[in-house]
């Protein structure tokens, strides 16, 4: 396993973090930077000049060629299999090539060999082709999300598609007799009540300037929930403007296991967005010109990514949590402080949550919560 990979992966995720926090402002945002990197990484696969700079530079892949790249990717892959029962972690990849298009057999082969992609031609003008898409995201995403394509335009040439699905149930399971209606503090002001889970023991925690946190693990330990909360007085936002992926790894690598008390909300959260103008923003417009260049994928150089949608769901509750992500890309023809002695962590107010692979350090999903529902 390649610790690059996962630190640029992290890194490109928190960079995409603060934009689509800037296009969501005070909204719940939730989504995962490693399903988003990978399916961007099968694209990088056929990004020739310009354009593999431009991506290399916003997938933070400095340095890392293409064999570098797909062999970490597979690494990687393959590390953040789980052997433990109470915890399920499923990531897939496919590629749905235009029937009777040509293109590059080095590409389809790589991003095979390495991404474990399944690929398909398909006629995209038949109306089944895009429930076929769709069929395999619900099945890879235990019908989690039904579906990421809502349409096939008429220069559709291509799909690169994405799906991780989690499952991990708590190493101490919250008790349902302990869960009670409580306020949660908006950050517009006023309140709503909401079920807070609770329970007390030993936890990893870290006290930070004007916040605090808690790691809860899965299962063996191997992946766990981290909640970052502001302390009262102090906004979800403010926190926010000082979060990079420098500080993430400060932070994490900081925590100490010590005696609390919790209470944090069952929440469910969806998303779904286009990535487009988040990507162009950090810097990777010439992907989606028709000054691209991908003709790593296909010789004739007509190709530029149409949209980069992403789907996001995560379920926090007594049991444990469920989350899924499918990350579609499509390709159309152109034209830190000491701690107290004890501590109490009641997250009735805005707060960042992740879920993070400990042995790799690789950060699934990543959002706000700005409001439990």
């Amino acid at each position: 396993m390649d610790a690059n990979l996962v630190a640029a992966n992290n890194a490109f995720g928190f960079d995409l973090f603060s934009q689509l926090l800037k296009e969501d402002k005070d909204k719940n945002v939730s989504f995962s930077p490693l399903s988003v990197a990978l399916a961007l990484e099968m694209t990088y696969n056929g990004a020739v000049g310009e354009t593999h700079d431009a991506m290399v530079k916003v997938l933070k892949l400095n340095g890392m060629n293409h064999p570098q790249l797909n062999e970490a990717a597979a690494g990687l892959m393959k590390t953040l299999k789980s052997n433990d029962p109470k915890i399920e972690l499923a990531i897939a990849n496919s590629l749905w090539a235009r029937q009777g298009t040509k293109f590059n057999p080095a590409f389809l082969e790589r991003n095979q060999k390495f991404f474990g992609a399944e690929i398909t031609a398909i006629d995209f003008a038949s109306p089944k082709a895009k429930d076929t898409i769709n069929a395999w995201v619900s099945k890879n995403t235990k019908g989690k999300i039904p579906a990421i394509i809502d349409r096939i335009d008429a220069g559709q040439a291509m799909f690169l598609i994405n799906a991780v699905y989690f499952k991990g149930q708590w190493q101490k399971k919250f008790e349902k007799a302990m869960t009670k209606d409580e306020s949660f503090h908006l950050a517009a002001g006023g309140q709503k009540n909401v079920p807070l889970m609770s329970q007390s023991g030993n936890y990893q925690y870290y006290r930070g300037e004007k916040f605090q946190a808690v790691s809860l693990p899965y299962g063996q330990g191997g992946t766990n929930l981290y909640l970052f909360l502001p302390d009262e007085g102090a906004s979800l936002n403010e926190f926010l403007k000082g979060l990079s992926f420098e500080k993430w790894e400060q932070w994490t690598s900081s925590f100490r296991s010590m005696p609390g008390d919790i209470k944090i909300p069952r929440f469910k959260m969806d998303y779904d967005r286009s990535l487009n103008q988040a990507l162009m923003a950090l810097g990777m417009g010439v992907a989606f010109t028709s000054g691209a260049d991908f003709s790593g994928i296909r010789a004739e150089r007509d190709l530029m990514i149409s949209e980069v949608k992403h789907k996001a769901i995560v379920e926090v509750n007594e049991e444990g949590t469920e989350a899924a992500a499918a990350t579609s890309v499509g390709m159309v023809t152109t034209s830190m402080r000491q701690p107290q002695q004890r501590f109490t962590f009641i997250a009735d107010r805005p707060f960042l949550m992740a879920i993070r692979n400990q042995q790799t350090g690789a950060i699934l999903f990543l959002g706000t919560v700005m409001e439990p529902k």
